[in-house]
């Protein structure tokens, strides 16, 4: 080829193949730049080939959508960096007001802007904050692992009876897992002492318990017996009191029973101090009336051959939470008077709890005592449970000289109780933004006839519910809360006299769910329709 005897067709082919491989040869040879001083230095091939465009800005800060004239500053764009201080006091507002990054997180930042009118001279305001997206789905982790299954319980048997005893048989006990609590022991040499109260654990006070006097070997009366936490007790016994030493027998007087306070958990600082609800006055023949004023102290003071405010009973409330903490103790009195005749007198003693659980206004109803008296029933009150009912009461002495709109109000508060709520929660997880999902107490008075004087002595709580959602798996709703209060009249009474009339308390709760009656679907109708042109050329 290329001889001679070689056509000049062959002769452009081998011109043409020595041409496309010059070219190839040229590429895989390395490039070498002339070093040159103004040029700077070589960058190396690979490096230069390497290089990206420069990566989005995600700083939120820096980010401005307003930005549109370079090196100037626009009006009412308060994140443009070219405007000074002296352009944000002119500025009427912030043409935008958040500047975010991508949509399509679960949180992103937020740059927010606004102006301060207020300041001489106005001045921008700029935050930083986390803005949480709801418009999309996320995943978040959780570190509590054993809530993201149900475990089922461990049915008592007899091969692990005693490790479920050894658990679970104290009087309370944990529901945290082992994997929250820490290793405290050698930091802590107390962690094993208790500070809550448990069933039965003595009321501890400043000085040393609560003290309920009881008949402990005989009847006469011991201040030795030690209230127990969660342990109602009624105890009666005789005290030995002269009139001539009333005044100095301290177990006969208001302030032996509240002058100290109670720890609200044992080995505490905090201490509850124990108030005054209500004193009653017992007269020598049995009748008692109810003083108006029961913050005044009243002291044993002997009186020509009397000696009147000796304490004939104490009733003591106290209020506790779920936790064993002590939040609120109250007592209420009898005072009455002997005379020169007595050498002893009778003392009734009462103790009762009350969780606290009317910390929300959830709706509660008057809780009965021992005694029956309403006088010592106030604020000992249970929470109503939904499907419960119940009914409970107390009875009440009125004598002659009682006024009535103080005796009504006491019963009142009595019968509601303190903070009664006005709605109530349609379903047991209702939320409190959710107030289509509250139900009104819908309250009546029932008056037997129209005097002077009238008192309630009742209170029918009704709630209504009906079953909501699947017939396999219903919850429970409320439909309608009613509160009837009755009220009676009350007489007036001969001069040395009384009369003692009930108080009823009751919560009935009714089903009205419409029963579910078998069905079938509706067959599906033909709905026909012609084109519009069917009887085209006719019509």
């Amino acid at each position: 080829m290329g001889g001679p005897g070689a056509s000049a067709m062959e002769l452009m082919l081998t011109f043409g193949v020595f041409l496309l491989i010059l070219p190839l040869l040229r590429a895989a040879e390395p490039s070498v730049e002339p070093a040159d001083s103004a040029a700077g230095p070589a960058v190396p091939p690979d490096t230069r080939a390497a290089s990206r465009p420069p990566a989005p800005v995600t700083d939120v800060a820096k980010l401005c959508v307003c930005d549109l004239l370079v090196a100037q500053c626009d009006v009412n764009c308060c994140c443009d960096p070219d405007c000074s201080a002296a352009d944000f006091s002119l500025f009427t507002t912030c043409s935008v007001p958040v500047v975010t990054g991508d949509s399509r997180l679960c949180t992103q930042k937020a740059a927010v802007y606004s102006l301060d009118v207020e300041a001489n001279p106005p001045e921008r305001i700029f935050t930083l904050t986390d803005l949480v997206n709801p418009s999309v789905f996320c995943i978040h982790a959780a570190n509590y692992k054993q809530a993201l299954y149900f475990s089922p319980p461990e049915i008592p048997t007899a091969e692990n009876f005693d490790q479920l005893l050894k658990e679970f048989g104290g009087a309370t006990f944990s529901a945290e897992p082992d994997s929250w609590s820490i290793d405290t022991e050698s930091q802590n040499p107390d962690a094993n002492e208790t500070y809550r109260y448990e069933y039965g654990v003595p009321i501890q006070t400043v000085d040393a318990f609560l003290r309920l006097p009881s008949p402990v070997v005989s009847s006469w009366c011991s201040d030795a017996n030690p209230a127990g936490f969660l342990v109602n007790q009624a105890t009666k016994c005789i005290r030995a009191v002269r009139v001539e030493t009333c005044g100095s027998v301290e177990a006969v007087s208001m302030l032996f029973y509240i002058n100290s306070s109670i720890l609200a958990v044992p080995k505490s600082s905090q201490v509850v101090n124990i108030s005054v609800q209500s004193i009653a006055v017992q007269s020598l023949s049995g009748t008692r009336t109810l003083l108006n004023e029961s913050d005044v102290l009243r002291l044993p003071v002997p009186l020509d051959e009397l000696c009147i405010n000796i304490v004939l009973g104490v009733s003591y409330h106290i209020t506790y939470t779920d936790t064993g903490e002590i939040i609120a103790a109250a007592a209420s009195f009898v005072l009455g008077a002997i005379n020169k005749a007595a050498l002893s007198i009778q003392q009734s003693f009462e103790i009762s709890f009350t969780q606290s659980t009317n910390r929300y206004t959830q709706l509660t109803i008057m809780q009965s005592t021992s005694n029956q008296d309403c006088l010592a029933a106030q604020g000992a009150r249970t929470p109503i449970l939904f499907g419960y009912n119940v009914v409970s009461g107390c009875k009440l002495r009125i004598p002659a000289a009682v006024k009535c709109q103080p005796l009504s109000q006491t019963l009142l508060d009595l019968l509601k109780g303190q903070n009664f709520p006005e709605y109530v929660a349609a379903f047991g997880n209702s939320q409190a933004q959710d107030v289509f999902e509250w139900v009104p107490v819908i309250t009546h008075l029932h008056t037997a006839e129209q005097s002077s004087c009238q008192i309630p002595v009742s209170l029918e709580i009704e709630v209504k519910w009906t079953k909501y959602g699947s017939l396999v798996n219903p919850q429970a709703r409320i439909v309608n809360v009613t509160a009837a209060i009755t009220t009676s009249t009350l007489k007036q009474l001969p001069s040395g006299r009384q009369r003692t009339i009930p108080v009823m308390s009751s919560v009935v709760f009714t089903d009205i769910s419409s029963p579910a009656e078998p069905g079938y679907k509706a067959w599906p109708t033909i709905n026909v329709r012609l084109p519009f042109d069917f009887f085209f050329p006719f019509v």
